[in-house]
């Protein structure tokens, strides 16, 4: 029984690492332009599936083909930010989410084309023995997911606190023209919280690639449940958001695992509603007010 509940938590903690860090890219982009970006779960596809493309059609070994997926999914968000966003700069907000709606589709349909409806995987970066923990077993992949993931918060952590771009980019999204009054170019700063998300994105779908596999499509509900991540933990809150994704995963896992797993993605939004009734901030967000 203990052990049970230990390899769900376990489980949860994995997956949920990966809504975190889908929620970490919504949050960055926002904390930034203040833009819902709804291709961010596309980014995490297009990560896993560029790296599966380099290892399997050009034989690149596994690092130098992580490293390109990662290199080309950047380079999708900056080619985001200048075709689509850029043009319509002071648009409403809602314009901006039928954009990102738009270019995720336009992404998935092109992904299809080019790499087939086919599912994909990658190796597991150390092997695939399974250690034991207290009864549980647990692949060395889920300790990179973990690992991986703690890394990439605190280096955002310290990006956002202790560098003056970071800084900048903060600023931005409070008052742009304020920002720009005191030298901070606005337009560069939107760039990079473009290029940056696009990394984190990627970084997630290389790492998530050898457990869940990768499809041309697996950016949709993993959009879905990084949007939901950052709403459970405070929209703009970058802890906040993977806060938020170790609780829908981990409610997930021990829901599939006690209740039935065809309510598993249920689970999550159900959570949400309930939160968003009782905390519309979030689990660690603070409510907006404003001055009339």
């Amino acid at each position: 029984m203990l052990s049970s509940l230990l390899q769900y938590l376990l489980t949860g903690l994995t997956v949920g690492a990966t809504y975190g860090l889908t929620g970490l890219g919504f949050t960055i982009i926002y904390n930034t332009t203040s833009i819902i970006n709804f291709a961010q779960g596309e980014f995490v596809m297009l990560g896993g599936m560029l790296a599966v493309a380099l290892m399997t059609g050009l034989d690149w070994p596994l690092i130098p083909a992580i490293l390109g997926a990662m290199a080309g999914t950047t380079l999708a968000g900056v080619l985001m930010h200048q075709l689509t966003i850029r043009p319509v700069r002071r648009a409403e907000a809602l314009q901006y989410i039928i954009i990102t709606i738009g270019v995720s589709i336009l992404i998935r349909g092109i992904a299809m084309l080019v790499f087939g409806k086919d599912t994909f995987a990658l190796p597991q970066f150390t092997g695939n023995t399974p250690l034991s923990f207290l009864g549980a077993s647990v692949m060395p992949q889920n300790l990179w997911v973990l690992g991986v993931t703690a890394v990439l918060l605190l280096l955002m952590k310290l990006f956002f606190d202790r560098t003056i771009h970071g800084k900048a980019m903060l600023a931005c999204s409070v008052d742009p023209k304020a920002a720009s009054l005191v030298g901070v170019s606005v337009r560069k700063m939107a760039v990079t919280s473009f290029a940056l998300s696009a990394f984190v994105g990627a970084v997630g779908g290389v790492i998530l690639a050898p457990i869940t596999l990768t499809s041309y499509d697996r950016g949709i509900m993993l959009g879905l449940k990084g949007f939901a991540a950052c709403i459970v933990g405070g929209l703009g809150n970058p802890f906040g958001a993977a806060a938020g994704g170790i609780a829908l995963g981990i409610l997930e896992s021990v829901g599939a695992g006690y209740i039935s797993s065809g309510y598993k993605d249920a689970f999550a939004f159900l959570a949400l509603l309930v939160l968003l009734f009782v905390k519309p901030s979030g689990l660690f967000g603070k409510a907006a007010i404003k001055r009339v």
